[in-house]
């Protein structure tokens, strides 16, 4: 009888052990699977033609609406880095009583990147000291933009004009721009005269990136 309760014990015991092993195989298998794609049609692409002109806060700003933020696949391995890219500013689109002016980034590699979201920008002197305030970001819905070489994205920088908002003014020698999820700035010649840096009505603001190069075609750029 001792012999035959040993052996019915250890009977129980080999079932319990096999019972858990095929458990965690189950688990094993449910929370190894493949995450779903993204669909191909998300988010936006630039047009592949070449772009006849060469064109925060680290000096801009960092993108904190990442694609994996906000529940968009992460692209970090393909995204633009500021290496990549030249940056320009585009032709003034004046209209009551505020300027416009497309910030346009181009990648200027030999491969396919990505950008998302807003660009950083600041207005800094000829001694690099910052002028006014950080932008603030206008209300979208970013979407990735992909650049093949040579192509382009913009954003938009709009402010009240200082001589009609009554807002301190100063020229900047320079603006700086950072692409989003970037710290290092492309540094663009500022040549449009004097922007709000202090007083009521000296906000700047900043749009999303879109493919192009805005309505009015890039300036210049370095």
């Amino acid at each position: 009888m001792a012999n035959g309760s040993r052996h019915v014990g250890m009977s129980v015991v080999g079932a319990l052990v096999l019972s858990g092993a095929l458990l965690s195989c189950g688990t094993e298998s449910r929370t190894a699977g493949t995450a779903p794609q993204p669909s191909a049609s998300a988010g936006r692409t630039a047009g592949n033609s070449p772009r006849s002109a060469v064109p925060s806060d680290a000096a801009g700003s960092t993108n904190d609406r990442s694609p994996a933020a906000a529940g968009h696949p992460d692209r970090s391995a393909s995204r633009c880095r500021t290496a990549e890219l030249s940056a320009a500013v585009g032709r003034m689109d004046p209209g009551a009583g505020q300027r416009n002016f497309p910030v346009v980034l181009t990648n200027v590699s030999s491969h396919t990147c990505t950008l998302y979201g807003y660009p950083g920008a600041a207005f800094v002197d000829a001694a690099g000291e910052r002028l006014g305030r950080d932008p603030k970001r206008t209300p979208g819905d970013p979407a990735a933009v992909t650049l093949a070489p040579g192509a382009s994205a913009w954003a938009g920088l709009r402010y009240a004009s200082p001589g009609v908002s009554g807002a301190r003014a100063a020229t900047p020698a320079a603006l700086l721009v950072t692409p989003p999820d970037e710290r290092d700035p492309l540094k663009v010649p500022w040549r449009a005269g004097a922007v709000p840096v202090s007083g009521n009505a000296s906000s700047v603001f900043l749009t999303v990136l879109e493919p192009g190069t805005g309505p009015q075609g890039p300036l210049d750029g370095r």
